[in-house]
């Protein structure tokens, strides 16, 4: 006689077990929170290759509008633009919102229109109706409680596509190497498999490819290093016992030590146009982007 057996994998609600994890694991981001960080942020993330792999993934047609969810300072909003096509670009954030309509009017661009709004809003009140725009896409922005709810206003704004990226870790934040090395790597979350499997339970067949992206980060002294790093690990641990977290973090210091050299491009402009600090790490970070794609047709 078999044993009666319940596959987790279909009967699991993923969407509770993501809200909790999310009450577990970090504080959510706020706007007050990013248009601080948007002081240090220019319109540099385009060209690059994660922008590129994206576009290319998303597979927009000539003349087909977009609708740009968390767009920041326009990775996406501003080659997209420049192609001719309509974009409404939308973020909670100002401060982004401000770099973005800087850069739009420097370069020309007519086809983009910035609307300022959260994932919780209305969005009907905001002219973002069903059916509004042909691709929908979320890039690195879904840091959301409710997966489920913001899928579902993607697609339903979607005439024809949505297109999303999630990190593949806990955190596009974490450094994988020290996350590796620490010996955490079975500890962190998966957060893309939370989206394929809720998009999957709503009758969806979610695309998945992976996108991966270097961060050449720099610090001005070691103890500037050390306290990102600390910061870093303890998130990391968010859902572990006190003890293993103290326990990583003992190893953290001596990693670092092995890590950090000199920055032969000290002072000069990085990535985002920001002058580098005196270190850097050995390797660069790479984080590795989930691409999703579900068609709503």
């Amino acid at each position: 006689m078999t044993e009666s057996f319940t596959p987790l994998l279909t009967t699991t609600d993923w969407n509770a077990e993501w809200m909790q994890l999310q009450k577990a694991r970090r504080h959510r981001d706020s706007a007050v929170y990013w248009n601080e960080r948007a002081k240090t942020f220019t319109s540099k993330d385009y060209p690059n290759p994660y922008v590129n792999s994206f576009l290319e993934r998303a597979g927009v047609a000539p003349e087909e509008s977009v609708f740009d969810m968390g767009c920041g300072t326009g990775a996406l909003a501003l080659p997209l633009g420049e192609a001719g096509h309509a974009v409404t670009a939308a973020d909670f954030s100002e401060g982004m919102l401000s770099i973005l309509r800087g850069e739009l009017e420097a370069r020309g661009i007519k086809s983009v229109h910035c609307e300022q709004m959260s994932w919780e809003d209305d969005w009907e009140e905001h002219g973002i109706t069903p059916k509004s725009h042909d691709v929908c896409t979320a890039s690195r922005s879904i840091a959301v409680d409710d997966m489920r709810a913001a899928l579902l206003k993607l697609t339903m704004v979607a005439r024809r596509r949505v297109c999303i990226t999630l990190p593949t870790g806990a955190s596009p934040r974490t450094d994988d190497h020290v996350i590796e090395a620490l010996g955490l790597a079975s500890r962190v979350g998966r957060d893309h498999l939370y989206a394929v499997n809720i998009l999957s339970s709503m009758g969806f067949e979610p695309e998945l490819t992976y996108i991966k992206s270097s961060r050449h980060d720099t610090f001005e002294t070691f103890d500037d290093a050390l306290r990102k790093y600390d910061d870093m690990v303890r998130k990391a641990c968010a859902l572990l016992p006190e003890t293993r977290t103290q326990i990583a973090l003992s190893k953290l210091k001596p990693w670092l030590e092995t890590q950090i050299v000199e920055n032969e491009d000290a002072g000069k402009p990085g990535e985002r146009g920001i002058p580098q600090g005196a270190l850097r790490l050995r390797e660069p970070r790479t984080i590795t982007w989930a691409f999703i794609a579900w068609n709503v047709d």
